[in-house]
């Protein structure tokens, strides 16, 4: 029986994904298998001797060490994609606030107090040009990052006849196959600046992203552009938009992240943290997360992981080991010794690495005993040992 500890709301319908006869799911384990969370901040104070996994129902995992969890030999999942709709509209939505006047034109609707109706329409039809704002076709979107979100925020653009240029250092192959073919590829952030009317950011934040729209990306805009951050807080210097648009250099800054610096500042626009909130986006999350979780679980396979290797491998034996270790050579070998002293065949394997870390699933005819795996576990860089059930 594995237990799923659960330390915030996760959509029952992610929950369901638990067979019941082999897991239990509550909030209260102290030693869980495996933890299910959002926004909890989870620290290396939760690690136990049971804890296998820890899984995000979102896509950032800046809430979670997981440096701490991965020297543990403990995979972090999060949910790319899942929520890649929500945040698409959500752009869609400041794109057209950034350039009708919209909020201006509400706000100002709202403080009129003329009773007379047609004196009221008068001065409706007076007012509106004081909102007068832009079409998004024929501008230039720019998109910096090009996974699973902005790829959709592209081909959102292009079919609203808007032209779109993209930059992502980090461009898998798998985005690539996804990317419209009609989005130009920009060779750097700088020129993809100074050729976007609008910008919108789709990047993790990591010490290479953090503050990578400052003073210097921003001296390169087109004057009246618009600056669109539902990505991640920190991706934005806030104080050089701020200046920016003093300067006139950006005529809007529409974020999801708001703060007291930001408050009052003419031409920022700013929700409160929205990109993720729907309900259609949490069921996809925790649904996601939950077969993750499963798939790990029961099979020992890893795929987005943030920490560990994406490792698939189809059952071939009625035994499996899970292996975690340094990355270091003449790992596999040891292993294999160990398994060749003990007259165990070896079926299948699979061995990957990431960074520091290295993962292996062998499946096996027999399932080795308990002296066996505490060898293995002996093993000097080896970090856990899995014998996963039977298939």
């Amino acid at each position: 029986m594995f237990h799923i500890q659960t330390l915030n709301q996760i959509a029952v319908c992610g929950l369901e994904r638990f067979p019941r006869e082999h897991y239990e799911v509550a909030s209260e384990f102290r030693q869980p298998d495996a933890v299910l969370l959002r926004s909890h901040v989870l620290g290396a104070d939760a690690i136990t001797p049971d804890l296998k996994a820890v899984a995000r129902a979102g896509a950032g995992v800046n809430n979670i060490d997981v440096p701490a969890f991965t020297e543990a030999g403990i995979p972090v999942f999060n949910t790319p994609g899942a929520n890649a709709n929500a945040v698409k509209e959500l752009v869609l939505a400041a794109l057209l606030l950034g350039s009708r006047g919209v909020m201006e034109g509400i706000t100002w609707v709202r403080g009129l107090a003329e009773p007379d109706s047609a004196a009221f329409h008068t001065i409706v039809e007076a007012g509106k040009k004081q909102f007068r704002g832009q079409e998004l076709a024929g501008r230039t979107l720019g998109v910096v990052g090009l996974g699973a979100i902005g790829s959709r925020v592209a081909e959102m653009a292009l079919a609203l006849g808007m032209r779109v240029v993209g930059y992502d250092p980090a461009l898998s192959v798998e985005a690539a196959w996804r990317l419209p073919n009609r989005v130009g590829r920009m060779d750097g952030l700088a020129a993809l600046m100074a050729r976007s009317d609008y910008i919108t950011l789709h990047l993790p934040l990591l010490p290479a992203t953090r503050h990578l729209i400052g003073a210097e990306a921003l001296s390169v805009l087109r004057p009246g552009a618009c600056l669109l951050n539902f990505a991640r807080d920190g991706i934005v210097d806030d104080a050089a938009a701020v200046d920016a648009l003093k300067a006139g250099r950006l005529r809007t800054y529409l974020t999801d992240f708001p703060g007291p610096h930001l408050q009052g500042v003419p031409g920022v626009i700013a929700t409160p943290h929205l990109g993720a909130s729907t309900g259609e986006s949490e069921e996809n999350c925790a649904r996601m997360a939950a077969d993750q979780l499963i798939d790990f679980l029961e099979h020992g396979n890893i795929v987005n992981a943030v920490n560990f290797p994406t490792l698939v491998l189809e059952r071939n034996g009625p035994h499996r080991l899970a292996i975690s270790n340094r990355n270091v050579p003449k790992m596999l070998g040891q292993v294999l010794s160990v398994l060749a002293d003990a007259e165990l065949n070896v079926i299948d394997m699979l061995n990957k690495s990431r960074d520091d870390i290295a993962y292996n699933l062998l499946d096996l005819e027999v399932a080795p005993s308990a002296a066996v795996l505490d060898a293995i576990a002996s093993v000097a860089g080896v970090i856990n040992v899995r014998l996963l059930p039977a298939s």
